[in-house]
Protein backbone atom coordinates (compact mmCIF):
# COMPACT_ATOMS: atom_id res chain seq x y z
CA UNK A 1 0.00 0.00 0.00
CA UNK A 2 1.48 3.33 -1.02
CA UNK A 3 1.86 6.25 1.37
CA UNK A 4 -1.09 8.09 -0.18
CA UNK A 5 -3.49 5.16 0.26
CA UNK A 6 -3.01 5.04 4.00
CA UNK A 7 -5.93 6.35 6.00
CA UNK A 8 -5.35 10.08 6.39
CA UNK A 9 -5.69 11.47 9.86
CA UNK A 10 -8.90 13.47 10.22
CA UNK A 11 -9.04 15.71 13.26
CA UNK A 12 -12.32 17.12 14.59
CA UNK A 13 -11.87 20.41 16.40
CA UNK A 14 -14.30 22.66 18.26
CA UNK A 15 -13.28 26.31 18.03
CA UNK A 16 -14.44 29.42 19.84
CA UNK A 17 -15.26 32.71 18.18
CA UNK A 18 -15.02 34.69 21.41
CA UNK A 19 -16.79 38.03 21.19
CA UNK A 20 -16.40 41.04 23.47
CA UNK A 21 -17.54 44.62 22.85
CA UNK A 22 -17.77 44.10 19.09
CA UNK A 23 -14.29 42.57 18.91
CA UNK A 24 -13.21 38.97 18.29
CA UNK A 25 -10.45 37.02 19.98
CA UNK A 26 -7.60 35.85 17.72
CA UNK A 27 -4.90 33.58 19.12
CA UNK A 28 -1.37 33.14 17.77
CA UNK A 29 -0.05 29.57 17.79
CA UNK A 30 3.32 29.36 19.49
CA UNK A 31 6.47 28.29 17.64
CA UNK A 32 6.30 24.83 19.23
CA UNK A 33 2.75 24.04 18.05
CA UNK A 34 1.67 22.32 14.84
CA UNK A 35 1.10 25.11 12.22
CA UNK A 36 3.43 27.44 14.17
CA UNK A 37 2.94 31.18 14.28
CA UNK A 38 -0.40 31.15 12.49
CA UNK A 39 -3.45 32.85 13.96
CA UNK A 40 -6.47 30.77 14.87
CA UNK A 41 -9.65 30.61 16.88
CA UNK A 42 -8.86 28.92 20.20
CA UNK A 43 -10.23 25.44 20.78
CA UNK A 44 -9.11 21.89 20.37
CA UNK A 45 -9.63 18.28 19.45
CA UNK A 46 -12.93 16.70 20.36
CA UNK A 47 -12.24 13.61 22.48
CA UNK A 48 -14.16 10.36 21.82
CA UNK A 49 -17.58 10.53 23.48
CA UNK A 50 -17.25 14.25 24.17
CA UNK A 51 -19.82 16.78 22.94
CA UNK A 52 -18.57 19.73 20.86
CA UNK A 53 -19.69 22.36 23.35
CA UNK A 54 -18.28 20.34 26.23
CA UNK A 55 -14.96 20.12 24.38
CA UNK A 56 -14.91 23.86 23.81
CA UNK A 57 -15.50 24.64 27.48
CA UNK A 58 -12.73 22.23 28.53
CA UNK A 59 -10.26 23.53 25.95
CA UNK A 60 -10.84 27.17 26.85
CA UNK A 61 -10.08 26.41 30.49
CA UNK A 62 -6.97 24.39 29.51
CA UNK A 63 -5.64 26.85 26.91
CA UNK A 64 -6.68 30.20 28.36
CA UNK A 65 -7.95 29.71 31.90
CA UNK A 66 -11.42 31.11 31.17
CA UNK A 67 -14.94 29.74 31.39
CA UNK A 68 -16.96 30.43 28.26
CA UNK A 69 -20.65 30.47 27.49
CA UNK A 70 -21.20 28.69 24.19
CA UNK A 71 -23.75 30.21 21.83
CA UNK A 72 -24.72 29.84 18.18
CA UNK A 73 -22.94 27.26 16.01
CA UNK A 74 -21.63 28.33 12.60
CA UNK A 75 -21.08 26.06 9.59
CA UNK A 76 -18.42 23.38 10.10
CA UNK A 77 -15.43 23.83 7.78
CA UNK A 78 -13.17 21.03 6.54
CA UNK A 79 -9.66 21.71 5.24
CA UNK A 80 -7.01 19.36 3.87
CA UNK A 81 -3.49 20.14 5.03
CA UNK A 82 -0.63 18.22 3.38
CA UNK A 83 -0.48 15.59 6.15
CA UNK A 84 -3.99 15.54 7.65
CA UNK A 85 -7.58 16.76 7.32
CA UNK A 86 -9.32 18.90 9.90
CA UNK A 87 -12.96 19.79 10.42
CA UNK A 88 -13.62 22.87 12.54
CA UNK A 89 -16.88 23.24 14.44
CA UNK A 90 -17.09 26.96 15.24
CA UNK A 91 -19.28 28.43 17.97
CA UNK A 92 -19.90 32.00 18.99
CA UNK A 93 -18.80 32.32 22.62
CA UNK A 94 -18.31 34.84 25.33
CA UNK A 95 -16.16 34.74 28.42
CA UNK A 96 -18.31 34.00 31.46
CA UNK A 97 -15.53 34.21 34.04
CA UNK A 98 -11.77 34.44 34.40
CA UNK A 99 -9.01 36.48 32.82
CA UNK A 100 -7.19 35.16 29.76
CA UNK A 101 -3.90 33.45 30.62
CA UNK A 102 -1.90 32.03 27.72
CA UNK A 103 -0.97 28.42 28.44
CA UNK A 104 -0.34 27.39 24.82
CA UNK A 105 -0.53 30.41 22.53
CA UNK A 106 2.12 33.11 22.27
CA UNK A 107 -0.22 36.07 21.87
CA UNK A 108 -3.87 37.06 21.60
CA UNK A 109 -5.48 40.08 19.98
CA UNK A 110 -9.01 41.47 20.06
CA UNK A 111 -9.90 42.60 16.56
CA UNK A 112 -12.93 44.10 14.84
CA UNK A 113 -14.33 41.49 12.40
CA UNK A 114 -13.42 43.65 9.38
CA UNK A 115 -9.71 43.56 10.32
CA UNK A 116 -9.39 39.84 11.00
CA UNK A 117 -7.92 38.95 7.62
CA UNK A 118 -5.01 41.34 8.17
CA UNK A 119 -3.43 38.55 10.24
CA UNK A 120 -1.95 35.35 8.82
CA UNK A 121 -4.52 32.71 9.78
CA UNK A 122 -4.33 28.93 9.67
CA UNK A 123 -5.99 27.95 6.37
CA UNK A 124 -8.75 25.94 8.04
CA UNK A 125 -9.97 29.05 9.89
CA UNK A 126 -10.45 31.18 6.76
CA UNK A 127 -13.94 29.96 5.73
CA UNK A 128 -15.05 30.40 9.35
CA UNK A 129 -13.82 34.02 9.34
CA UNK A 130 -15.62 34.73 6.06
CA UNK A 131 -18.91 33.37 7.38
CA UNK A 132 -18.46 35.27 10.64
CA UNK A 133 -17.78 38.52 8.79
CA UNK A 134 -21.02 38.08 6.81
CA UNK A 135 -22.91 37.45 10.05
CA UNK A 136 -21.43 40.47 11.79
CA UNK A 137 -22.21 42.70 8.78
CA UNK A 138 -25.87 41.80 9.09
CA UNK A 139 -26.04 42.89 12.72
Amino acid sequence: MSHTEKQRRHVHVACAIVERDGLVLSALRSASMNLPLKWEFPGGKIEPGEGREECLKREMVEEMGVEVEVGQALTPATHSYPTFDVTLYPYLCRIASGEITLYEHSEVRWLPPAKMLELEWADADLPVILEYQQLSNRG
